[in-house]
């Protein structure tokens, strides 16, 4: 855990969300400025700053993370039809947490590209 990272803040209970799914590897919860009518925001509980900083021993956490969306995703009936997992990697990439995360987004129609 990262002292100041808020998302490890979340993770850890010591900064209140709107838990969605929790096990020991990962925790997710609603985004507090939903992009789409469902918008979870999925992250490891271990400390990792971006997709640039991972490594080989992370693989098996970054597998699971895909399996926990597809479990939250099958909670929400607005995402039958479909949905959308998004990683922004860098200030760049639009990263503004620098703690590793996903955006599951679903209920409503994506366009591509994204912007």
């Amino acid at each position: 855990m990262s002292d100041n990272c808020i998302f490890c803040k979340i993770s850890k209970g010591e900064i209140s969300s709107d838990k969605v799914y929790e096990d020991d590897k990962v925790f997710a919860f609603g985004d507090i400025n939903p992009q789409s009518p469902v918008h979870i925001i999925i992250i490891p509980k271990k400390h990792i700053s971006g997709l640039n900083a991972i490594s080989e021993e992370d693989e098996i956490i970054l597998g699971h993370i895909q399996i926990v969306a597809s479990k939250i995703a099958k909670q929400f009936p607005e995402m039958d039809y479909g949905f959308r997992i998004v990683n922004n990697c860098g200030s760049d990439g639009g990263q503004t947490v620098f703690h590793i995360h996903y955006h599951l987004l679903g209920g409503r129609v994506f366009k591509w590209p994204p912007g």
